[in-house]
């Protein structure tokens, strides 16, 4: 399994709507919260905040939020990624400006 060493921040255009892709190392729940919150205080016109978080501590924590994209757009696909990297006590938050674009399922996904 892999742990991140540093925060790291990163931001994509696609069809006019912003992504910002936040990575942040985590031991609790509790951390996972202050995170969200500070980031939805950061952003406070973003549509979404979505995140997925992988924390292996006295038991296995897994979970995903879309924050409103459709089921399974996007939480989940950030999930599948951690797990596929083998990435553990990890937050990663995507942040998405709308630019008046729908991308449609797949589209998210890939984004």
């Amino acid at each position: 399994m892999y742990r991140l060493i540093r925060e790291a921040k990163s931001k994509r255009i696609v069809k006019e709507s912003e992504f910002i892709v936040m990575l942040f190392r985590v031991e609790s729940e509790e951390e996972v919260k202050e995170h969200i919150k500070a980031i939805r205080k950061e952003h406070p016109k973003a549509r979404h905040v979505c995140h997925a978080v992988i924390i292996h501590g006295d038991t296995l924590v897994e979970r995903s939020n879309d924050d409103g994209e459709p089921a399974g757009t996007a939480g989940l696909p950030i999930l599948e990624v951690l797990r596929k990297r083998k990435m553990e006590n990890i937050l990663a938050v995507v942040v998405r400006y709308f630019g008046g674009i729908l991308l449609g399922s797949g589209g998210l996904i890939r984004a």
